[in-house]
This record gives structure tokens, C-alpha cells and sequence, in this order.
């Protein structure tokens, strides 16, 4: 609008001036023209007092007055003189132009269409009209019109700006509408009329970085590094763009030179943005103390200052410390309730904290100031479908070197109702067969149950339902219990507690035995944030064939990259069962596994949608049964799927494995098998939609 004003100012001078013989007004428009406007509607104030019917210093009175900060009175000392002298086409531009210091663009609007309309050849009109709908923010319409305007004038300077900015805004918009591409086309217009732009550079590399592009971010960055404080600018984005990569490493490196760079020029802006991201690099890397201890030096230096407290809340957020990072987003919001970091930083932080009712009233409030805005739209659609009705479906077939055979189908589905409760129901369909004795048996399970979340933190989970068995001898029903609950005791640590009961059916062999079990068991997960982690697991089961098993299992890891996961350790496993019965199922009185691990994954919960998942999990050692010689293992599991939307997962996966364990017969087990999962609504039943 500044700009507008002074484009505006130069030509209606021109105009006026080249009417006027009156020399004395000489000196106010030069006032004018400098942008000195106190002086010049001092100066014509005193003409017009002098000589009111004077037309010129009465227009040049009104510019001065509007361009002085009085829009209100410029206006209605136009509409005065148009009264005096309707159909002037001078007067009707400044009137036009009166319109728009007002912030009456819809006025503005009309009225420049007329003047177009009529004055389809005036540079003034047309340009002013380009203006007044770029204000409007309609973007094609003020495209078209500043290009009738430097049709005009060709290579008009002030036109060239006008068009650079209507092309920024509608840049702006279609990344809104979230045509990348288009977006990108625009800007790069741009830098054919203004080669190396600042403003154009920066935009395009914003959009690599949302689109997460690292690579081509970077690039751009490098184009913009042109001077010395430039150059800070550039390294400082450049280091985001290798975070986007999952370079943490070299976004550290870039950051270390911006803030050395910054530290020499003495440019306390840049060394407060470069401080910022050295911060933001050590907290990508892990280094937490180090961070912990740059973060309190910029607090005691600029204590309440929004983007240090913005810091100290994401360091909360990688240390899972997410009562500290709500209080500081919360602090950021008493600043600027307008924040974007604030607002979705504190939404991601109730969400993280188990509170999805706040989490969803902030993410709420983010989308109506910044509507379909990217970030907050995805946060919107993962919320959402921790919440949504889902149908999960699984077809497999499993084999093993005792030549038993079997195929299944299992749907799960999950109706929650409100962000404390939630209807489950389970049924699978299983036939199992030995090749060899041609025994066969048919197995299905129904289960209905019903998910409650107590606090942020726990949540209890009860299914109960039956199994219709048709063996070869024995045909029969039993119940089937699963009841568990989960909790978060402590940072970076999940518990699990459960009892289950179920029914042996691996094969047609233990169907037809008709043995239940009562399983109680315990899972404890315990993390850190040293990347190493902890996690045991225990099963305390009661058979009603009198037999009693005791399993242990516990796995030591070490994360060694985040996205996509690279993970290993080592796995202990320890069986033991009261009673031996080999001739109907593993049950060995003692049995040992140990063995090492690693894992390589790409989870689909942060894969974007329309692009892969996948998983491969690998292991060696060794076994010991009882007194037996001791056995090599090995297990293989892989998973490769898509993600067609955001509503709907599909995968395969297969895995094969050696251990006498896998197994309640003890062979080697290979399955493979296909997995969709489709989320029914786009967002959850109960909820009001957003935006």
C-alpha cells in the first residue's frame, strides 16, 4: 500500500504539474514528491486559505492531508471539489485513491472499474484498479490489470513493483490452496522482471521448506546469499533445509558458521536469528545440555521474549517434558495471541500431554487466523484420526515345517464416540490343516469391547466375546477375555497390565484339544534421552490342561537415526513350563534365547500421504532347549505399504523365523500376508468440523 502511495503520488504530480503555471505552488510539490506531507499541507493549507477556489491547490491540499495520515478528511474534501467540478478525471483518481487510504477497497473497487472502463487507456486508472484488487486479494483479476497497465507503459518501473507484489500475494494464496507448483511458477516470474529478488527468493524457498524439498530450499538459499548479512540469512536457511533432510549434522555445521558470521558483522538481528537456530540445531542433534545452557543465556538476556520461549518449549518437546513446553507456548500466547508458533506449538503440546480436548480447541483457533495453513491442517488430520471410526482388515497364510497350513481374515474395528470413549469389535476367521495326518479345524473369533481414557495419562481397555471351534474329533465354544490397562508413568516410559484369556489354536491339533488359557502380563517400556531404551516384557499363563508357562523377554536398543528409524539391540527371551507335553505343544521345562537385532523403518503414522512405508526387522543368535545342544537363530520380517490418502493404509508383510518359540509347536514358521486399513469419516463423529 506504501509502495501504491508513492507510484500513486509521482503520477497525479505529473499531472498536475503539467496544468499548473502557478510557480508560487512550486514549493509544495516538491514536498509532495519527497514524501515531506506535514510540510506540504502546511504549505497548501495556507494557499488554499489564500485562494479557495484554486483547484489545484485544493487537490494538492487533500494528497497532502490523505498522505499526511487524515484519509477521512481527504476524501471528503475530494468529493467537495467533485461537486464543484464533476466528471474531472484528475479529481476522480485522487478521489479513487482517497477510497483506498480509507481501506474501502470494495468502494475502491466500483469506482475504479468505472474509471477503467471508461479510461481503458490511462495508466492511472488502470494501475490504481490493479492495486485496489490486489488489496481485495483477488489476484487474477489485479494480474490482468497491471498488465493492461504496462501494456500502457511498457517497462514501467511502478508497475513492475505493483505486479512483483500482486505476484507475491498470489503466490501467497495458491500455497494456501495448496498448489505448490503454481505457486512456484509465480515466483518465478518474478525473477525474470527482478533477477535475484530478496522477497521472491525467500517465499520460494519457504515453499520447498513446506513442501519439505530440502534440496531445492537449499539451492534457492544459495542464490540469495549475495552480501554478507545476506549470506547469514542464506546459511541460517540453509541449515532448516538440511534439518528437513535429516541432516542434523550439517544443519549444525551451517548454523555454527551463520552465528560466527553474525558474531563478526555485530548485527544484533541477525546474531538474534542465528543464536535462534544454533539453538533449534543443537535440540535437532540431541545435545540437550548444550541447549538447555545456550536457552537460559537468552532468557536472562531477554527474559519473556516469544522466540526464546519458543526454544525452551520445543526442548521440552524432544525431552518429553510437556507441562514445561504448555507453559511456555502458553506464555508465548499472553505476548501475541496471534502467534503461529504458539498456537499450534501448544496444540501439538496438550496432544503429546494426552489432553485432546484443548489440543483440538487450539488447533481450532490456529486454522481460523491462518486458514489452511499446511502444518496446522496435517496436525489437524493426525488428532483427527486418533479419534475417527476406522475398519482394519488382514488376510494372511502361515506354514511351517510340520506341514501345518493355515489362512485367516481378521477385521478390527474402532468407533470412537467422544475423546474418552471408544467401541471396538474383533472378529477372525482361521482354518488350519496338516498335509500329512489331514487333520483340519475351523476356528472364529467375535470379540465387542470398549476403550475409556481416565486421565491424559491412563486408559483402560475391556473386550470380551467367544470362539466357535470345529475340529476333527471336538467341536466347541469358549470365551474369550481381554482386559488391559495402559499408563505413562513417567516421562519417556509406558506400562502396560493386562490379563487375556484365549484359545491354543495353531493347529488343527491344539483346536481339537480344546485348551484355554489365562494369560496375566505386564509390559514396561522404559526410554531415554540418550537414544538408548529398555523393554520388558512378562506372561505369568494358566492353562486348563493344568500346565503352567512363565515368559520373560527383554530387549536392550539404541536408536541411531529417528526418520526414518534405524534401531538395534539385543533381545533375551526365557520360557518355562510346569509340564512337558511335546507330543501336543512346545513346553519345554527350560528354554533360552539371545539374540541380536536391528530394525529399519519408515512408520506410516509420519508417512505424508501418496507415498510408501515400509519396515525390515532382522536377527541372529542362539537357543538353548532345556539340555539340548545349542541352536543358530534367525528372524526376518519386512512390511511394504502405501498410503493412498490420508484415510487409507495398505501393506504386505511377511516374516519367517527359526525360534523354537515363534511357535506353540516349536518348527520353523514362515507368514505373509496383506493389510488395509481405511478411516471411515475424514474426521471424528463427534466433532464440529474445522475449517
Amino acid at each position: 500500500m506504501a509502495n501504491f502511495r508513492k507510484i500513486l503520488t509521482v503520477l497525479i504530480f505529473s499531472i498536475i504539474t503539467s496544468f499548473c503555471y502557478a510557480q508560487d505552488m512550486q514549493e509544495g510539490f516538491v514536498y509532495l514528491e519527497k514524501g515531506e506531507f506535514a510540510k506540504a499541507e502546511n504549505f497548501f493549507s495556507g494557499i488554499v486559505k489564500n485562494y479557495p477556489e484554486n483547484k489545484t491547490a485544493n487537490l494538492c491540499y487533500g494528497r497532502a492531508v490523505g498522505l499526511n495520515g487524515n484519509p477521512e478528511k481527504a476524501t471528503a474534501i475530494f468529493t467537495k471539489l467533485l461537486k464543484q467540478y464533476p466528471g474531472d478525471f484528475e479529481l476522480e483518481l485522487n478521489f479513487a485513491e482517497s477510497l483506498l487510504w480509507n481501506k474501502r477497497f470494495t468502494e475502491g473497487k466500483e469506482y475504479y472499474s468505472r474509471l477503467s472502463t471508461e479510461h481503458p487507456d490511462s495508466f492511472p486508472a488502470l494501475l490504481g484498479y490493479a492495486n485496489t484488487l490486489s488489496n481485495l486479494k483477488e489476484y487474477p483479476e489485479a494480474l490482468d490489470y497491471v498488465n493492461r497497465a504496462l501494456s500502457v507503459s511498457p517497462g514501467n518501473p511502478n508497475a513492475l513493483v505493483s505486479r512483483k507484489y500482486i505476484r507475491l500475494g498470489y503466490a501467497a494464496k495458491l500455497v494456501q490452496q495448496r498448489n505448490y507448483k503454481g505457486a512456484i511458477a509465480m515466483l518465478n516470474d518474478n525473477l525474470t522482471d527482478f533477477p535475484g529478488d530478496k522477497d521472491t527468493l525467500l517465499n520460494k524457498a519457504n515453499i520447498y521448506l513446506m513442501t519439505a524439498d530440502g534440496k531445492n530450499a537449499k539451492d534457492v538459499y544459495k542464490e540469495i546469499a549475495t552480501s554478507p548479512q545476506d549470506s547469514i540469512t542464506a546459511l541460517n536457511g540453509m541449515s532448516l533445509a538440511e534439518h528437513i533432510r535429516k541432516k542434523e549434522k550439517r544443519a549444525l555445521a551451517l548454523a555454527q558458521q551463520a552465528l560466527i558470521k553474525a558474531d563478526t558483522l555485530k548485527d544484533e538481528k541477525l546474531i538474534k536469528l542465528s543464536r535462534e537456530r544454533y539453538i533449534q540445531a543443537l535440540i535437532w542433534n540431541k545435545k540437550y545440555k548444550a541447549a538447555q545452557e545456550e536457552i537460559t543465556k537468552e532468557t536472562e538476556k531477554y527474559p519473556n521474549e516469544n522466540r526464546v520461549l519458543a526454544l525452551s518449549a520445543t526442548l521440552g518437546m524432544y525431552k518429553s517434558n510437556f507441562k514445561q513446553s504448555i507453559a511456555d507456548y502458553q506464555n508465548i500466547l499472553v505476548n501475541d495471541s496471534l502467534s503461529f508458533d504458539g498456537n499450534l506449538g501448544v496444540a501439538n503440546a496438550y496432544f503429546a500431554n494426552g489432553d485432546p480436548y484443548k489440543s483440538y480447541d487450539a488447533v481450532s483457533k490456529t486454522l481460523k487466523i491462518f486458514e489452511n495453513q499446511k502444518d496446522a491442517m496435517g496436525f489437524l488430520v493426525k488428532l483427527s484420526q486418533a479419534y475417527t471410526p476406522s475398519v482394519e482388515e488382514r488376510i494372511a497364510h502361515s506354514a511351517d515345517n510340520g506341514n501345518n497350513r493355515a489362512n485367516l481374515s481378521a477385521t478390527t474395528l474402532l468407533f470412537p464416540v467422544s475423546f474418552k470413549w471408544a467401541f471396538t469389535g474383533f472378529y477372525q476367521y482361521r482354518k488350519t490343516e496338516n498335509t500329512i495326518t489331514n487333520r483340519s479345524a475351523e476356528t472364529s473369533d467375535f470379540k465387542i469391547g470398549v476403550q475409556y481414557q481416565f486421565a491424559p495419562k491412563i486408559s483402560a481397555n475391556v473386550a470380551v466375546g467367544s470362539t466357535s471351534a470345529n475340529a476333527y474329533v471336538n467341536n466347541y465354544k469358549q470365551s474369550l477375555i481381554d482386559v488391559f490397562i495402559k499408563a505413562k508413568p513417567y516421562k519417556l516410559q509406558d506400562l502396560e497390565a493386562g490379563y487375556k484369556r484365549d484359545v491354543q489354536n495353531f493347529n488343527a491339533d491344539l483346536v481339537n484339544s480344546e485348551i484355554t488359557a489365562d494369560n496375566f502380563y505386564i509390559n514396561y517400556n522404559m526410554g531415554t534421552n540418550v537414544k538408548l531404551g529398555w523393554f520388558t516384557q512378562y506372561f505369568y499363563t494358566s492353562q486348563s490342561d493344568y500346565n503352567k508357562r512363565n515368559l520373560l523377554f527383554t530387549s536392550l536398543y539404541y536408536s541411531f537415526v529417528n526418520d526414518p528409524v534405524v534401531k538395534a539391540g539385543i533381545n533375551y527371551q526365557y520360557i518355562t513350563f510346569k509340564e512337558q507335553k511335546p507330543e501336543t505343544y512346545f513346553s519345554p521345562g527350560r528354554f533360552n534365547m539371545c539374540e541380536i537385532f536391528a530394525d529399519f523403518l519408515k512408520d506410516e503414522q509420519v508417512a505424508q500421504a501418496k507415498n510408501i512405508y515400509y519396515a525390515l526387522n532382522a536377527a541372529a543368535g542362539l537357543q538353548w532347549i532345556e539340555n539340548q545342544p545349542k541352536q543358530g537363530t534367525y528372524r526376518v520380517q519386512a512390511k511394504f505399504g502405501y498410503k493412498f490418502s490420508d484415510r487409507l493404509v495398505a501393506n504386505l508383510y511377511g516374516l519367517h523365523s527359526n525360534i523354537a518359540s515363534a511357535t506353540a509347536a516349536g518348527f520353523t514358521y514362515t507368514e505373509f500376508g496383506l493389510r488395509f486399513k481405511w478411516f471411515v469419516t475424514s474426521r471424528p463423529i463427534f466433532l464440529t468440523r474445522v475449517n
